[in-house]
């Protein structure tokens, strides 16, 4: 992760003041100053580790006199009983970062577990797995990564890097042809090389967006696999194609055997069960 990036920085620095504030008066009243102590991360479950690198910034932020001994690779898969890293130094500097170095490396081990299971149903086949703007805020830059530790591809990241145009979009200009003309002009009048997505809800829509000229994505909403074969050949490589809308682990293949490039699912983020994690003296 970049850590110069201050959409990382920036919220690590508000999740420290958020749970240390003015101490931790728990360690420091029971424990005296100046112990130092051992500590190590324990797997409880079964998934992808994410998320090392940030908990290694957090304790190098909270004391950069504990040493961090990391003992696994980001991404790899782990079992209960798996050790991450390992830390020495003051044990007031290892409670004051235990908790956070959990919270952010749960959530995204969590994500990088559930992309991982599901890239795997993905094998053979030609689609990729994106993810959505459907993540926790403040902590987009922290899951979208973990959705790449896992296989996944991340979509837009926000709306200002690429042009999807939704059904609401499409009826609030008239339709999807005034919508992606009038952006054109718009994305031409103001120098910006966008890529121009446009979802649609059947096939007259998917034909209105091919006869445009100007989408370089389609996404299909919400269509069973049958129709989503039709879809498919109708754009017959003219532009991308995503499929969207409610897919799971139990249908995701067969919407990845219909040909379609791309499918997205935005419970990769809004869904996700964290990782059991756990920081232990030894």
């Amino acid at each position: 992760m970049d850590f110069n990036d201050p959409l990382v920085s920036q919220l690590i620095d508000l999740a420290i003041l958020e749970d240390i504030g003015d101490g931790d008066h728990s360690s420091l009243g029971a424990i005296p100053t100046g112990t130092e102590g051992n500590a190590r991360l324990l797997v409880k479950d079964n998934g992808i580790i994410c998320g090392i690198s940030v908990a290694k910034y957090i304790m190098n932020l909270i004391d950069e006199g504990v040493t961090f001994n990391q003992l696994i690779e980001e991404g790899s898969e782990v079992k209960p009983g798996d050790v991450v890293f390992t830390v020495h130094g003051s044990v007031h500097s290892i409670l004051q970062a235990e908790r956070l170095m959990l919270n952010f490396m749960q959530r995204m081990s969590g994500v990088a577990t559930i992309t991982h299971d599901l890239v795997q149903l993905l094998l053979g086949t030609n689609a990729r797995l994106l993810d959505t703007r459907k993540t926790t805020p403040g902590l987009r830059t922290f899951e979208k990564y973990a959705v790449t530790v896992g296989g996944g591809v991340n979509h837009r990241f926000a709306l200002w890097d690429m042009v999807m145009l939704k059904d609401n979009h499409n009826d609030y200009a008239g339709g999807i042809t005034n919508g992606v003309t009038r952006t054109k002009e718009y994305l031409t009048a103001n120098d910006k090389n966008l890529k121009i997505e446009v979802e649609t809800r059947n096939l007259e829509e998917i034909k209105e967006a091919l006869n445009s000229g100007l989408v370089d994505r389609i996404m299909f909403d919400n269509f069973t696999p049958a129709l989503m074969t039709e879809a498919v050949k109708l754009v017959n490589g003219l532009c991308e194609t995503e499929a969207s809308g409610g897919i799971t682990s139990g249908t995701i293949r067969s919407y990845a055997e219909t040909g379609v490039d791309y499918i997205s699912v935005g419970a990769l983020t809004h869904s996700v069960k964290s990782l059991d994690l756990s920081l232990k003296e030894y």
